[in-house]
C-alpha cells in the first residue's frame, strides 16, 4: 500500500476494554509544539519514508501543489479530520503543518510544492494549516495559487475552543494568568477582551467574511467539531463527497477509545498498532467559573447567529447550555 508511509499504523479490531493506547505513531505525536513546524522539518516532510508523506514507493508519482487545504481553525478537531481523510487511497497529505500562507511565504510556490508528498494522478494533495482561517492575507495568497482550491474549516463551539485553546498555551507556559483574567477586559463590567487570539478565532462569521471576498461558499466546507467526535462516519462521508472522492473512509474505520475519549482509527487490512491521537490532545480542561463561561457565551451569540446564517448551517452551540 503506497499510503500514509509510516503513518499506517491501525488496528484490525477494536481494543479490549480498559486497554490504554499509547500512540506510537509519528503523525500524532507530533503536536506539542504543533504551531511551530520546523523547515527542517519541512524538507524532511518531502523525503521518502518521512510522516510528512514519502510513501513506500517513493519514486512513483510527482509533487503537485495541493488542490485541497485544511485552513482551520486551532483547537477545532483539525488533527482529527486530517488523520481521518489520510486514511483514504486517493489522498496524500504533510503530516507537519507548512504555514506556507502565513509563515513562509516569501519562499514561493516552489518551496512549498517540495514540502508535499508524491501523489499519482487522480490523488488529491491536501496540508493542514490551522492559523490560515485567521491569516488576513491567506485568502488571497490561495485564489492567487489556485482559484478552484477547496476548502476545509473545522469549526467547533468556540467558548469551549477558547478553552481548549488556552489549556494548550498553559501546557507550554504554565506561569500565564488565568483565563478568567486573559479573557475580560474589565471583569466588573464583564468586558470580553475581543483582542486575546483564544477569544478572537473563535469570531468565526469575521474571519470568514474575509474568505467570502475571494471563494465562493460551494468551495468552503465547514465541518462541526462537535459531531466529528460523536459521529466522526457521518462527518467523514461529507468530506469526501466535498473532496469528490468515493467514500471509503466509514464506520468500518473507526472505534470508540474510552480511555481517550475520542473515535480511534483501525485499518481493516493492516495488523499494526492502533491509531489515536497523540497525548497533547484531549487534555483535561481547568474549571472554569461559570460566570465566565456564561458571558463568554453572551458574547459569542450574535457572532455564532451570523455565521449560522452565513454559512446556511446551524452548529446547536446555543442549544448546549449543559456547562462544559
Amino acid at each position: 500500500s503506497s499510503r500514509g508511509g509510516t503513518s499506517g499504523a491501525w488496528l484490525r479490531t477494536p481494543l479490549a476494554p480498559g486497554e490504554v493506547i499509547t500512540a506510537q505513531s509519528g503523525a500524532f505525536e507530533r503536536d506539542p509544539q504543533e504551531s511551530s513546524t520546523t523547515d527542517e522539518e519541512l524538507s524532511r516532510a518531502g523525503s521518502p519514508g518521512s510522516r510528512g508523506g514519502g510513501s513506500t514507493t517513493p519514486d512513483y508519482g510527482e509533487k503537485r501543489l495541493p488542490q485541497a487545504l485544511i485552513i482551520g481553525v486551532k483547537k477545532g478537531g483539525t488533527r482529527a479530520l486530517l488523520e481521518a481523510i489520510r486514511a483514504h487511497p486517493d489522498v496524500r497529505a504533510v503530516g507537519t503543518e507548512p504555514h506556507f500562507f502565513d509563515r513562509n511565504y516569501e519562499k514561493g510556490l516552489e518551496w512549498y510544492r517540495n514540502v508535499m508528498p508524491k501523489t499519482l494522478d487522480g490523488q488529491i494533495t491536501m496540508e493542514k494549516t490551522p492559523s490560515y482561517f485567521v491569516t488576513n492575507e491567506a485568502p488571497r495568497r490561495i485564489h492567487s495559487m489556485a482559484k478552484d482550491t477547496k476548502l476545509i474549516v473545522v469549526v467547533r463551539n468556540p467558548v469551549t475552543r477558547a478553552i481548549s485553546d488556552y489549556t494548550q498555551t498553559l501546557s507550554k507556559k504554565p506561569e500565564i494568568p488565568t483565563f478568567e483574567v486573559l479573557a475580560f477586559k474589565n471583569r466588573t463590567l464583564g468586558l470580553i477582551d475581543a483582542s486575546w487570539s483564544a477569544i478572537r478565532i473563535g469570531i468565526y462569521a469575521l474571519h470568514l467574511e474575509n474568505w467570502l471576498q475571494y471563494f465562493p461558499l460551494s468551495q468552503i466546507l465547514f465541518v462541526s467539531g462537535e459531531r466529528l467526535i460523536t459521529d466522526p462516519a457521518g462527518e467523514m462521508a461529507k468530506v469526501q463527497d466535498f473532496l469528490g472522492l468515493k467514500r471509503i473512509v466509514t464506520e468500518k474505520h473507526f472505534y470508540f477509545n474510552k480511555t481517550k475519549g475520542f473515535p480511534c482509527l483501525k485499518k481493516p487490512e493492516d495488523s499494526s498498532a492502533p491509531r489515536c491521537l497523540g497525548k497533547s490532545k484531549g487534555r483535561t480542561h481547568p474549571k472554569i467559573d461559570p460566570d465566565v463561561i456564561h458571558r463568554l457565551r453572551k458574547f459569542y451569540k450574535p457572532f455564532n447567529v451570523m455565521f449560522y446564517q452565513m454559512t446556511g448551517q446551524d452548529f446547536q452551540w446555543e442549544q448546549e447550555e449543559s456547562d462544559k
